[in-house]
Formats: structure tokens, C-alpha cells, sequence
């Protein structure tokens, strides 16, 4: 048992609403004082698309996360509560909304990001007039305290092949709406410890390997926030996981022999300066 409770939020409204196309999947823990939070789920409430639920999974938290998850849904009868008894990590919880999703269609959200009003629906279209697509992201763009006061973007991509996961995720994760039956095939997150911190790395890498591909609109309809716990949560271990995954990965996509100096690149890279790095990851997709 894995003390999973399911909730369905604002159930005295919820006969009014329209059954969803996009279910949003976003696992959650420790959400402080929850305002990054609140920010995050309001950016999905206020979405031009309306057709959507969004699933969010508590995995386990022991602050006030819950009670503020409690409070969110009330306030929407599209928001849906999953709770785990003990922490089981992103990939884990984000099976669990996988599961209880209704849409044709899986938007991934991070608790702590903002997505632009009309991401979904920007999305959707796209999906919809390129069926061959397996799934869409956009252009990432990093914030700190409100969007437009970092500007610099996450190393964008359009037409990721399966050479340009060597140098490093050319997806904004949480950016990605997907094709259900995509996930479905590949049966979802890997929620073992080794891939844990690489999940997102490794579905893709796998997506790829099933032969399905994905497309990055140029519109930035996605905010990705800087904070020091971001460095704080990245510790060194999960380059191990990283690796792994990698060379996994690559293997199947046909990228050896090189594929294994990329694969062990997370273990150097995590004792260079980020700026260092930085500079490196501007250099390769500045040339694509």
C-alpha cells in the first residue's frame, strides 16, 4: 500500500464540468509557503483553452502542502488531488496522474513554474494539424520572481533528432503536452531509483526508441523558475542516474561508440563552474 488517496475537489460543481481533453499532470513536494505553488496552478486555471483537468499528486509531503492543495481545489472543479502516504519521488507520483487522467491529451507542469495563458491551446493545435507528432514543447524562459526579470532562455531546439539528446535534454520537460497513447506505449516515467532525477531524460530517450518524435514551438509559452533550491536538489549522486540513463538511452537509439563519452559527460560537468557550462551549451545549439 502506498497510502494513495484520490480527491476530486469542488464535487458540489462538479456535474457542471465539461469532461477534459488535456488532463495537466504535476507532482508536488514541500511546497513551503506555497506560493509558487499557487502561482503554478493559477496558470493553468486561467489557460484560453478550457477543456482541462490537472491532476496534482502530493507525494508525501509533511508541511502545509496538502492543506494548501485542499484550498486550490476548492476553488476549481477541473482540479483533481492525489495524495501518497511517503515520498516516492516525481516519476512515481506523475504515474499516478498518468492513471487517473480522463484526457486525450498529457500536459506536463512543474509546481513551481508558470505556463503563458495560451500554451494549451497553442499545443493542442499543433498536435492536432501535425498527427504524426508525438508530442510538443516550446521555447523555456527562466524567471525569478515574476516573468520577465531573468530573460534568458533555455537552448532552444525546433525539430530535436536523436542525436541532439548527446549534449544535453533538448526538451523544456514540463513544457511537453503528449499524445496519451505515447506515454501509454512506453508505459510512462521510469519510477526506479536509477533513474530518479533523470526520468524526464530517460521518457524521452525512450519516446525516441519507439520510434516517436516531438517538436518545439518557438513561442515561449513556458517559465521555468530560478532558485537556489534548484542547486540544492541536484546533487551529485543523481549525475550517476543521469548516466545511466544515458548510456541506456543511447545504446538503443544506435549513438555508440560516441554515445559514451556524452553518456559520462554529468559526472564532469557537476565539478565545472554553471557558467562554464553554460557557455558550452550556448556553443552547441547556437551552431544548429
Amino acid at each position: 500500500m502506498d497510502g494513495t488517496r484520490k480527491i476530486s475537489g469542488y464535487e458540489k460543481k462538479k456535474e457542471h464540468v465539461q469532461a477534459p481533453e488535456i488532463s495537466v499532470i504535476m507532482a508536488v513536494y514541500q511546497a513551503g509557503d506555497g506560493r509558487a505553488l499557487r502561482q503554478a496552478v493559477r496558470s493553468i486555471c486561467l489557460q484560453s483553452y478550457s477543456r482541462w483537468e490537472l491532476l496534482i499528486c502530493d507525494d508525501g509531503s509533511t508541511d502545509r502542502t496538502w492543506e494548501i492543495l485542499t484550498e486550490l481545489a476548492g476553488t476549481d472543479a477541473r482540479i483533481r488531488l492525489l495524495r501518497l502516504g511517503k515520498n516516492h519521488k516525481a516519476g512515481y507520483a506523475r504515474n499516478k496522474c498518468i492513471r487517473a487522467a480522463r484526457g486525450r491529451y498529457l500536459a506536463v507542469m512543474d509546481a513551481d513554474d508558470i505556463s503563458a495563458p495560451n500554451r494549451l491551446q497553442r499545443q493542442l493545435d499543433f498536435l492536432k494539424s501535425h498527427p504524426k507528432a508525438a508530442f510538443v514543447g516550446s521555447r523555456g524562459e527562466f524567471f525569478i520572481h515574476r516573468m520577465g526579470d531573468d530573460g534568458a532562455c533555455y537552448p532552444f531546439c525546433r525539430a530535436p533528432k536523436a542525436s541532439d539528446f548527446l549534449f544535453s535534454l533538448p526538451y523544456v520537460h514540463a513544457s511537453l503536452l503528449f499524445r496519451r497513447e505515447a506515454l501509454e506505449q512506453v508505459h510512462g516515467y521510469d519510477s526506479r531509483r536509477c533513474a530518479v532525477r533523470a526520468e524526464d531524460y530517460d521518457l524521452l530517450l525512450r519516446l525516441y526508441g519507439a520510434g516517436r518524435y516531438g517538436v518545439n514551438l518557438e513561442d515561449v509559452l513556458y517559465y521555468i523558475r530560478r532558485d537556489k533550491k534548484q542547486y540544492v536538489r541536484r546533487k551529485y549522486r543523481y549525475r550517476f542516474h543521469e548516466a545511466y540513463v544515458k548510456l541506456k538511452g543511447f545504446h538503443k537509439l544506435n549513438l555508440m561508440p560516441e554515445g559514451i563519452l556524452y553518456a559520462a559527460k554529468p559526472l564532469f560537468v557537476g565539478l565545472l563552474p554553471a557558467g562554464f557550462v553554460k557557455i558550452l551549451q550556448q556553443h552547441y545549439y547556437g551552431a544548429m
